[in-house]
């Protein structure tokens, strides 16, 4: 019987009733799409490939299964016909359940039987494909009957059509699918959740602007990769108004708090329902406390339950020696958080701690944050100690807010009350906001300094001295608090004149007052002055720890600057072995990663400068912390020094949106700057003075090294900008740093202003050289050397040299040279050597700094294709067929080729492009 005259509809999607979400293949949102285009590629060819029947596409809940099928259908076009069918609901055995919208269209002939209902069905999709090739995807988000499982296995033998089945677990399919897989007639595609890069990808493509790397990171870590839950964060972030586009970059105004979180929190309660009360205990504590040790939990609770919840997904245990057990998402405790009562989150507190406070000295600065912040939230009394650790903590974590909440609870009179003052002024200083920092210090009465210790004393003059650095009309004055300090220590010393030696605490506050001398010099820029001091009391044989490494860090940063760079990159590499067993010594390791990060940078080695912004590991844990504003300005201040503008534009631009929501003057400045610059360097002029013009409206107190470091920034931008006036004000800078025996700046300030320089320049560079060490300074002495005596030979030395330290500019700058000089000598060698390593380095320096005078312009990407195929032994003929142009052109090309790099063979090109 025919059942072509039927007016029968033509697709399914719209009868997919009671379902509520949107058919497949209907335009919207593809969440996850953007970062699957691996898996989109597989299921693409097994849609298409002949002996394939199709694909199955696994995986948890939420992470992207129906998102890439609607992202496959709508690659497929509109000459494939696409049928979308869903399973019954769970525990439904229905006969014919996911076919019944077919079945209702079938006349009533073909019901009599399974079989004629199998033939029924198999027509009607002929019908409706009308010749097209046909994909039906299958929704198996319940058990499917096995009637329909035998008529969907028919149709995929008969060559009816393929099917694109979504489910968990292979598991959850009819047991005739696990067959096909075996046979390799169907292709499984398990997803995963998505890594950090997927998830930045998903964000840049749905959002459509920059994201900051904080923000991509913040999200990752909090939904761990999930798409639905990152779909849904994003959203009520949005309407939230924490996630906001600033300066055409997306980026969080504050911290992710999760409260009144309503897609969210209906995921959270649908999982929530599945779990057995035991484990909603775990989750609760674990939300509150945020981890707990895996002894204690199992303490509180049965270890089979936290065993069936770490089995389950739920739970991960860390490899550390508490063992440490934390919510494996991390956003299932924010949420679950918000659930429970003032009183609720007492009684889970006090379970946890069994009536024993902790001991602060026993705690990490981790630990004591989450201890803080749980006890806060339970509106609970924190003991002193415990706030003044926490605020304490909160400064080396740089959450200055934080750690003026935790100062605030210290009141007057008590022992912790000065401590916290200095706490407060740490924080302020973080907060950019030195007039309250020095406000805090002051509050603490003369009496109230006359009745500290000897080391409480200390550290508070140590504290008002870091102030008042950073506040111009106070600076000057810091000498005289030194003094006043240091007479205040000798006037306790016992009459004979004998002093304190360590371990007394009158010989540690002594080294207090001394090391703060020492960073007021080195604030504003006395190294040369401060080295042999700075020797003597980093002397390894010193028994103070604290004073000895901090006096170190200063020597390596006062070593680098004066033209000793080799010695400090070696004191450098000495102190990052000693770091870990100085742990104790507050603030420490922040200080050692900041000065080897200027070490490396006013070094040449600007590569390693990117080392110490990777990732956290147990292994380097001196590394600054990654995804934040001051990794990206890090990153991008590297790439700038080495010439490469156009890389760090996208980390700048970043950075500058972040600091700019919660400003941090001297960062803005080193934004700003850095920007500037990188936007100089890849010839955008208009953008480059928009950022000049950002910088000079911000003004901020940095130290000497962090002004050098801006200043230099903005003054080589205006030399690319061709600015008389930033090349004087270089020179300048550079005589008044040599003067000083702040050798380093001098070199690298003069080498920035010579570009087109004279004479009397380069003998100048060439006697700067002389006084320091290392690669840079070699750099430096062959291009003043070989300028002025234009020797191709001497700058091919000193552009070869600037290639191992990978810096780009200066490479380019000595090739650019050596092109003119080769040519003019008739040493056509150099001149190829040279032109060819210039055609390179265009991929990397869109902008150079020298064009030849000669006029020879770099390859284009077309005669650099070509070169490349002639080098090696191809024919005009041959190339005309690999590149699809005519022998004519081929030829054409090669003339230019031949032209530019003034060679006269195929044989010549070899490795010069």
């Amino acid at each position: 019987m025919s059942i072509e005259p039927l007016s029968w509809g033509r697709g399914s999607a719209s009868q997919d009733v009671g379902l509520g979400t949107p058919a497949l293949g209907t335009p919207g949102p593809q969440w996850s799409a953007p970062a699957r285009s691996a898996n989109l590629e597989t299921v693409r060819t097994a849609l298409t490939a002949e002996n394939s029947l199709g694909v199955v596409i696994t995986g948890g809940r939420g992470v992207g299964k129906s998102s890439l099928a609607r992202a496959a259908v709508t690659d497929l076009g509109p000459e494939v016909w696409s049928l979308q069918l869903r399973s019954g609901p769970s525990g439904s055995t229905t006969p014919y359940g996911c076919l019944s919208f077919l079945l209702a269209r079938l006349p009533q002939a073909y019901m009599g039987s399974p079989t004629a209902i199998l033939r029924g069905i198999t027509s009607l999709i002929r019908s409706d494909a009308a010749g097209r090739p046909c994909v039906i995807t299958l929704d198996t988000s319940g058990p499917i009957d096995e009637l329909s499982a035998g008529v969907l296995l028919n149709v995929l033998l008969t060559g009816t059509a393929k099917i694109m089945a979504v489910a968990p677990r292979i598991s959850d399919l009819p047991a005739d699918f696990h067959w096909l897989l075996t046979e390799r007639r169907l292709t499984e595609v398990r997803l995963s959740n998505l890594n950090e890069l997927q998830t930045r990808q998903v964000l840049l493509s749905l959002l459509g602007h920059r994201v900051s790397a904080s923000l991509v990171t913040t999200y990752h870590r909090m939904v761990g990769g999930n798409p639905l839950l990152l779909k849904a964060l994003v959203t009520e972030q949005q309407l939230s108004g924490n996630l906001v586009l600033s300066d055409s970059v997306w980026t969080l105004r504050d911290k992710v708090v999760l409260e009144g979180a309503a897609s969210l929190d209906d995921i959270v309660r649908s999982r929530w329902s599945r779990e057995t009360p035991e484990s909603r205990e775990v989750i609760e504590m674990l939300s509150c406390a945020r981890r707990v040790e895996l002894c204690r939990l199992t303490t509180i609770y049965s270890a089979d339950v936290v065993a069936d919840m770490e089995d389950g997904g739920l739970l991960e245990i860390d490899d550390s020696d508490h063992r440490w057990v934390s919510l494996r998402e991390k956003y299932i405790g924010d949420v679950v958080r918000t659930w429970l009562s003032i009183a609720r989150r007492r009684e889970l507190r006090a379970l946890l701690l069994g009536g024993v406070e902790p001991d602060p000295a026993g705690m990490t600065v981790e630990e004591l944050m989450a201890f803080a912040a749980w006890t806060h939230e339970c509106e609970a009394e924190l003991s002193p100690a415990l706030a003044l650790s926490a605020a304490e903590a909160a400064v080396q974590l740089f959450d200055p807010r934080f750690a003026l909440t935790y100062a605030d609870l210290l009141h007057r009179g008590g022992p912790e009350w000065v401590p916290a003052q200095r706490q407060k002024a740490a924080a302020y200083l973080q907060l950019d906001m030195p007039d309250q920092a020095l406000a805090a210090l002051e509050d603490i009465t003369a009496p109230e300094l006359d009745a500290l210790d000897v080391g409480e004393y200390a550290l508070v003059v140590a504290a008002k001295a870091r102030v008042m650095m950073r506040l111009p009309e106070y600076r000057d004055n810091v000498p005289a608090l030194l003094d006043e300090a240091r007479e205040r220590l000798a006037a306790g010393t016992p009459a004979d004149g004998t002093l304190p030696a360590w371990p007394e605490p009158a010989a540690a506050a002594a080294n207090r007052v001394a090391l703060s001398g020492f960073e007021y010099r080195a604030f504003t820029g006395d190294y040369a002055a401060l080295i042999p001091e700075l020797e003597a009391a980093a002397d390894p044989a010193n028994p103070d720890t604290g004073y000895r490494m901090h006096a170190a860090i200063l020597l390596m940063t006062s070593l680098v600057f004066t033209g000793r760079e080799m010695d400090a990159l070696g004191l450098m590499r000495q102190l990052g072995g000693q770091i870990s067993d100085a742990s104790h010594v507050v603030g420490l390791r922040e200080r050692y990663t900041k000065e080897s990060y200027t070490v490396l940078l006013l070094a040449g080695q600007w590569r390693r400068c990117l080392d110490f912004l990777g990732p956290q590991s147990a292994d380097e844990p001196y590394r600054l912390p990654y995804g934040n504003a001051s990794s990206e300005l890090g990153a991008g201040i590297a790439y700038v020094f080495s010439g490469r503008g156009a890389a760090a534009l996208d980390l700048l631009i970043s950075a500058g949106a972040q600091l700019e929501l919660q400003p941090v003057q001297t960062a803005l400045r080193f934004t700003y700057a850095a920007t500037a610059l990188a936007y100089a360097q890849t010839g955008n002029a208009a953008q480059s003075r928009k950022y000049l013009a950002k910088l000079q409206r911000t003004t901020a107190t940095s130290s000497f090294a962090d002004e050098s470091i801006i200043r230099f920034c903005a003054l080589v931008a205006g030399r690319w900008l061709n600015d008389a006036d930033a090349v004087a004000r270089l020179k300048e800078s550079a005589r008044g740093h040599m003067a000083a025996g702040r050798h380093t700046l001098a070199g690298v300030e003069l080498l920035a202003a010579t570009v087109n320089g004279s004479d009397a320049d380069f003998r100048l560079l060439e006697d700067i050289a002389g006084h320091r060490q290392g690669p840079l300074a070699e750099i430096s002495r062959l291009i003043a050397l070989g300028t002025r005596t234009k020797d191709a030979k001497t700058l091919l030395a000193g552009g070869e040299l600037a290639a191992t330290l990978e810096l780009d500019a200066v490479e380019a700058r000595c090739m650019a040279l050596a092109v003119d000089f080769a040519r003019q000598d008739g040493d056509s060698i150099s001149a190829r050597t040279a032109q060819a390593r210039l055609d390179i380095l265009a991929a990397t320096v869109a902008n150079l700094p020298i064009v030849p005078s000669s006029g020879s312009p770099l390859l284009t990407s077309r005669e650099r294709q070509i070169a490349r195929l002639a080098g090696r032994g191809a024919s005009n003929r041959d190339i005309a067929l690999e590149m699809g142009v005519s022998v004519r052109t081929v030829e054409g090309h090669l003339y230019q080729v031949f032209t530019k790099l003034g060679v006269t063979s195929r044989g010549d090109l070899t490795g010069l492009v």
